[in-house]
């Protein structure tokens, strides 16, 4: 069973609060650093993040990307039980999956 948060039918934005942004970085950072085995770019719309860590890994990254998605609408994030992530957007925001994908590498 995996687990997925779609992207909704909010408007394609970012409304995280400018005064957030740093520590949603440092949270995404921070799972890079310490859970991120592998990186693949999929396609320019699509990556998968191999990831391995202590038990609750799964809940922390389930919170994480729910609360991205909530605030980033164009970000859909599928979670494996192997600890796969999958993260797709529209075209319209590859870059921007290509800026979070060098920050995971």
């Amino acid at each position: 069973m995996s687990f997925t948060v779609p992207s909704s039918d909010v408007p394609d934005a970012c409304t995280l609060p400018v005064a957030e942004q740093p520590g949603r970085r440092a949270e995404f950072d921070a799972l890079f650093t310490t859970a991120v085995t592998r990186v693949e770019r999929v396609a320019p719309t699509h990556a998968r993040l191999h990831l391995a860590g202590p038990p609750g890994l799964a809940s922390t990254v389930r919170d994480l990307t729910a609360r991205e998605t909530a605030c980033c609408s164009f970000f859909t994030f599928t979670l494996s039980e192997s600890l796969i992530l999958d993260i797709e957007v529209p075209e319209s925001y590859a870059d921007v999956l290509a800026a979070l994908l060098e920050r995971a590498s």
